[in-house]
């Protein structure tokens, strides 16, 4: 029981917050003191040093451990200034002695918890990213909704319906799903996701632009269909579709769906749709992201430079996909610098369906060798298929050791509403890979069987 308190005080150890004073701040790699945060995330990092949260040990974040309700409430409490005085609540399973009761109780008063419908609060039970989604709207007064679909949540525009509050802070920039046109409710709120989401709600500077995933491709079978600004005849008409026109339907209200075809985004009538002919691998289209660019080298050692491996490597994967009938789209083709923000948005916009991020990897121990692929398991399970299918192909053409693939939460991938992974190649840093990776001979190895893992990926995907 020690042992869990401690835990629970470590991360809930803040000052009082004062949300005015908030502000975009550079991070260094000084002030990350966790073994598994990396520089790239920085929405923890900045919840760090700003003192909003601490680790679950002096040196570890515990980005996968779960978050109780209690720990949520709060957080939130001190976020917004409330009276965190310990007393009696409203529920009777909140301990008047407990860190949680003044803030809880405080919460209650101002609307943002209700408790359960048997009149307790639960407060060690862990909460779901639905409730968070509750527990976000109300706290920052959330009220703007927008078309936004998830696949795993019903459409329902009631004041107090899930839909709404996750409608809500999806609106806002807070969170984009989990990925491939889900949210999943249910599934336990993690550390991770908590600082994600309170960061982006404390900092517009972390926010994101919600962007909702095809859940169907569909055709029109009509000439002159209206599409139309919202779910009703009576709303404006944008324009009209024809017998044949493709649709890509993003979320249905009703017997209306919205989507988009050509130029247009909005409403048809989903009586006048039908399924559209089967994606063929011509079809296929993915997105490569050679890390780093410009003024951003990324690592150095041993007479090499990432950000010239990346590019040299994506490009022969971008001949050998174009080869097999599989479309492209770069990121960068050339010594240019994108954040990696906008590296997510231009692979989304370009209309891509697949993500993936080449990289080269560094260590400070010389001796750390070998290929690794990464996914973040906030996006989904094709995630970790595609990083599967990459992995499997690259270590035995490098002759390198296998690293495996492993989750972790890299911002490209993070939030990336893509199926989404990242490669390393191998290590700069080590003398033996480094002779590798400046090689034209082992250079075209590594794309020829990332090429090869994109296309199993592809294939796998056409029998699922």
């Amino acid at each position: 029981m020690k042992k869990v308190f401690s835990k629970i005080a470590l991360f809930l150890v803040a000052v009082v917050f004062v949300i005015s004073s908030f502000g975009v701040q550079p991070v260094s790699a000084a002030s990350n003191p966790f073994k598994d945060v990396s520089s790239s995330d920085q929405e923890i990092l900045y919840l760090w040093n700003k003192g909003l949260i601490n680790g679950v040990d002096k040196n570890s974040f515990g980005p996968s451990e779960s978050v109780t309700r209690e720990q949520a409430a709060t957080l939130i409490g001190r976020a917004l200034g409330l009276n965190g005085s310990l007393r009696k609540t409203s529920f009777p399973d909140v301990d008047p002695k407990r860190y949680s009761s003044g803030y809880i109780q405080s919460a209650y008063e101002k609307g943002i918890i209700t408790g359960n419908s048997d009149g307790t609060f639960r407060p060690q039970d862990t909460m779901t990213r639905g409730e968070m989604a509750y527990l976000l709207s109300r706290a920052f007064k959330y009220s703007n909704t927008g078309n936004v679909f998830f696949s795993d949540i019903k459409v329902d525009t009631s004041s107090n319906s899930l839909y709404t509050a996750v409608s809500k802070i999806a609106t806002a920039g807070v969170s984009n799903g989990t990925g491939t046109g889900t949210y999943s409710p249910s599934k336990k709120l993690i550390r991770e996701e908590f600082a994600i989401f309170l960061a982006r709600a404390l900092n517009s500077s972390y926010r994101v632009t919600y962007k909702n995933v095809t859940i169907d491709n569909l055709r029109v079978t009509v000439n002159s269909l209206n599409i139309r600004t919202g779910p009703s005849t009576g709303y404006y008409a944008l324009g009209k579709l024809n017998s044949g026109d493709a649709f890509a339907v993003y979320g249905y209200k009703g017997a209306w769906a919205y989507g988009k075809s050509g130029s247009y985004t909005g409403y048809v009538h989903s009586d006048y749709l039908a399924e559209a002919v089967p994606a063929t691998a011509s079809s296929r289209y993915i997105t490569l992201d050679p890390g780093h660019g410009g003024h951003d080298g990324g690592a150095v050692a041993n007479g090499l430079l990432e950000k010239d491996i990346n590019l040299d490597v994506a490009k022969r994967v971008e001949a050998k996909l174009k080869a097999k009938g599989i479309k492209v789209y770069m990121t960068r083709s050339t010594d240019v610098f994108h954040s990696l923000s906008a590296r997510v948005d231009k692979g989304v916009a370009s209309g891509s369906d697949t993500f993936l991020s080449i990289h080269t990897n560094s260590a400070g121990a010389h001796g750390a060798s070998g290929s690794e692929t990464y996914y973040s398991a906030s996006v989904g399970s094709d995630s970790k298929e595609l990083a599967t299918f990459v992995q499997n192909r690259l270590y035995k053409a490098m002759d390198h050791p296998n690293r495996g693939v492993k989750n972790y939460g890299f911002q490209v991938i993070r939030t990336n509403p893509l199926p989404a992974a990242l490669v390393e190649l191998g290590f700069i840093t080590n003398s033996y890979d480094a002779s590798k990776l400046g090689s034209s001979t082992y250079k075209d190895r590594a794309a020829t069987a990332i090429a090869a893992g994109i296309e199993d990926y592809y294939n796998w995907k056409a029998k699922n």
